[in-house]
């Protein structure tokens, strides 16, 4: 395919996908802080099938398909810095995916929030080589090095490579775990819905029998 062909492709994909998150409001921090903050697991619910999906279909990419897997050290390093993103994405109301959506809408706030997005992402670019943990690169192995606080390669091709276990496995089994919390947050939203039930329903009930005990006192 050519470039343009390939350029094209990307918009048309973009925009579908854009779309979709712009009319469903679907935000990735929104699905972790309105479950723990308002107790409302509308896009909790989306983002665990989202990553379902996703499990499955990346590892069955990785296990019979023939791409170019990101492979990258994971350690205390990125554990710091992913609770700093997820904080500030707290702050921001928004995460980067909402943040594009809600700029492109008008929302003064959101491009503030995106332009220092990339304000900060530049000046840690110029960081990088200091702020780099550890500071050694040898101790960036591939391998657990818990003496430098490196865990590791980070994805299922890395355990393929190392267990001889196909990537989908363990994909298979992220997606079981993420579907028994799935399960686990329909029963509870049923037990609230019957729960809402019966109370409207004690309340219809008892507003007829206050009425007619009124009108035979009358």
């Amino acid at each position: 395919m050519s470039v343009v062909g390939e350029c094209l492709v990307a918009f048309v994909f973009g925009s579908v996908v854009g779309l979709l998150v712009q009319r469903s409001r679907f935000c990735n921090t929104a699905a972790l802080r309105d479950a723990m903050l308002f107790k409302s697991f509308r896009n909790t619910k989306a983002l665990l099938i989202a990553m379902m999906i996703l499990s499955v279909g990346f590892t069955l990419f990785m296990t019979f398909g023939q791409g170019h897997p990101m492979e990258f050290d994971v350690g205390i390093n990125s554990i710091i810095g992913l609770f700093l993103f997820g904080l500030g994405m707290v702050l921001a109301g928004a995460c980067t995916v909402s943040t594009w959506v809600k700029a492109a809408e008008g929302n003064v706030g959101a491009a503030w929030a995106l332009l220092f997005t990339f304000v900060g992402m530049f000046l840690f670019s110029l960081v990088w080589s200091v702020t780099y943990w550890p500071p050694a690169p040898a101790s960036m192995t591939g391998q657990p090095n818990l003496e430098a606080l490196q865990f590791g390669q980070a994805n299922a091709a890395t355990l393929q490579k190392n267990l001889g276990i196909p990537a989908v496995v363990f994909g298979t089994i992220q997606a079981l775990i993420l579907f028994a919390i799935y399960r686990a947050i329909r029963r509870k939203e049923d037990a609230q819905q019957l729960k809402h039930d019966a109370t409207v329903a004690a309340h219809a009930t008892a507003a007829p029998a206050g009425k007619s005990g009124r009108a035979a006192a009358e």
